[in-house]
């Protein structure tokens, strides 16, 4: 019996949209939400961008965008394409010529601003590379490039203008009879993103793609994409998320994991329950922690671990985690398994020793998903 059956004060109902296929990725219906990051590279470093690439997808990006400025960067990109397992999303700004080229190149999808894409015309064009491509493509509208009339007419960036222009472009793409895309509308003001997010969300079945755009550095950043994006997820709006920080990309993957994480709508690796540590701890907790995140990077099975200083609430924490160990006196702890007291354990080895459950659980737990399928 899954817990949401038990507490439906959990239960997060997902907006219905229709799905489309980002190269091997279902993006929206029923499919798990995705998550992406971008490349930071440039792109005609094919080394340095497929390294990073490969990177991001190891710590579980399902689809990774890559910026397209450039006809040496389209050229590139075909040599990128070929050498990475997860769908690429060329990020297409200014020359609409780069989009029909990254179509060419094997791009799973094309982002265009209507912003800065040109007329219908050139929109038309883009369209058919991808038809003619099987590419997909996201409408990315920004706050910070709304188009000059809509400007004039609103005044400044507001919902109602990001909503008009995602709109005009959705009608772009339907009177070409081209169904196969998704939207965005990014603002770097949370309130200003949840307006015009909520808008869209009620003006198409698109699939939508979430961002707060130029959210900040790692700590600020996240927390500004964790307020907006998961209260955002917590309405159900949103069929794929990109956190964007300025941070290594892998943070941004990691980041997106820990929001859906915490809202229960994806699971992957270990989800550490730590406390805060105090005076009553019975090891060094933070040490700890932080030393097994780093161990344990290496799980992709979804599994849980509570690691307590004192047994004020470390049993009770326990009790609902797969690998737990609650610190105790004399040097020592209790280590639980499957929500059970197990055996003591020294604070010496526990480290070591909690690594090596954890890692013997995903065994049994990957054995057991196989045999289930």
């Amino acid at each position: 019996m899954s817990l949401n059956h038990v507490r439906p004060w959990r239960n997060i109902y997902r907006r219905k949209s229709r799905q489309i296929m980002v190269g091997n990725v279902p993006v929206g219906g029923d499919a798990p939400i995705s998550v992406q990051t971008m490349t930071n590279t440039l792109t005609t470093d094919v080394a340095a961008t497929v390294a990073q690439v490969n990177a991001a997808a190891e710590a579980g990006a399902d689809l990774v965008r890559i910026s397209v400025p450039d006809a040496a960067s389209s050229k590139a990109l075909k040599e990128i394409v070929k050498e990475v397992t997860v769908p690429i999303v060329a990020d297409i700004h200014f020359h609409y010529k780069r989009g029909i080229e990254a179509a060419e190149a094997g791009a799973a999808c094309l982002r265009i601003n209507p912003g800065n894409i040109g007329d219908e015309a050139r929109v038309k064009e883009v369209i058919k590379a991808a038809r003619d491509h099987n590419c997909s493509i996201r409408i990315g509208v920004n706050a910070g490039s709304l188009e000059r009339h809509l400007l004039e007419k609103y005044g400044e960036p507001c919902p109602e203008a990001m909503v008009e222009s995602g709109l005009e472009h959705i009608r772009i793409l339907e009177d070409n009879d081209f169904h196969n895309f998704k939207i965005s509308v990014k603002a770097s003001d949370v309130f200003l993103s949840a307006a015009a997010y909520q808008g869209i969300a009620e003006a198409t079945d698109a699939p939508i793609h979430l961002g707060i755009t130029e959210a900040g550095g790692l700590v600020s950043g996240t927390i500004k994409s964790a307020i907006g994006l998961g209260n955002l997820l917590w309405m159900g709006i949103g069929d794929t998320i990109r956190v964007s920080l300025s941070a290594d990309p892998v943070e941004e993957v990691k980041v997106g994991y820990e929001i859906l994480k915490s809202l229960g709508l994806r699971h992957r690796g270990v989800n550490i329950i730590s406390c805060p540590s105090c005076a009553r701890q019975g090891f060094d907790v933070i040490k700890t922690v932080e030393a097994l995140e780093k161990r344990l990077e290496h799980i992709k099975t979804p599994m849980s671990l509570s690691i307590i200083g004192c047994v004020v609430n470390g049993p009770g924490e326990a009790l609902m985690t797969d690998v737990g160990f609650t610190g105790g006196g004399a040097g020592s702890g209790m280590v639980y398994l499957a929500g059970k007291q197990s055996h003591k354990l020294s604070n010496d080895q526990m480290i070591d020793h909690i690594v090596e459950q954890v890692e013997r659980k995903a065994a049994e737990l990957d054995a057991a998903q196989e045999a289930a399928e």
